[in-house]
């Protein structure tokens, strides 16, 4: 059973920076898909980004610039760095693992963008 804790969320004024975090247990970690996506109560959740075991990046257009996927391999971890934020980038990130069509999920973290 694959297991993903997110973390590094909070508060942060538009323009700032944020790094989240996603570390993975019970995972053959270098050979699965990583992501990120992220939901507003009541609305779809929504693609941000994601990275092959290649390492290969993908982003939404409305990330694009602003936000950097990366993961390493020796920890586990996945990354989520995100500068210039926005107001609109104010919801829950979740990160995502994917091996063999099984997709799991973390539990969420916050991100607020507000002055």
């Amino acid at each position: 059973q694959v297991q993903l804790v997110e973390s590094g969320g909070g508060l942060v004024q538009p323009g700032g920076s944020l790094r989240l975090s996603c570390a993975a247990s019970g995972s053959i970690f270098s050979i699965a898909s990583m992501g990120w996506y992220h939901q507003t109560a009541g609305e779809q959740r929504e693609f941000v980004a994601s990275i092959s075991t290649a390492g290969s990046t993908n982003y939404a257009d409305s990330v694009k610039g602003r936000f950097t996927i990366s993961r390493e391999n020796a920890k586990n971890t996945m990354y989520l760095q995100m500068n210039r934020l926005k107001a609109e980038d104010t919801t829950v990130y979740y990160c995502y693992h994917m091996f063999r069509g099984v997709v799991y999920w973390g539990q969420g973290t916050q991100v607020t963008v507000s002055s």
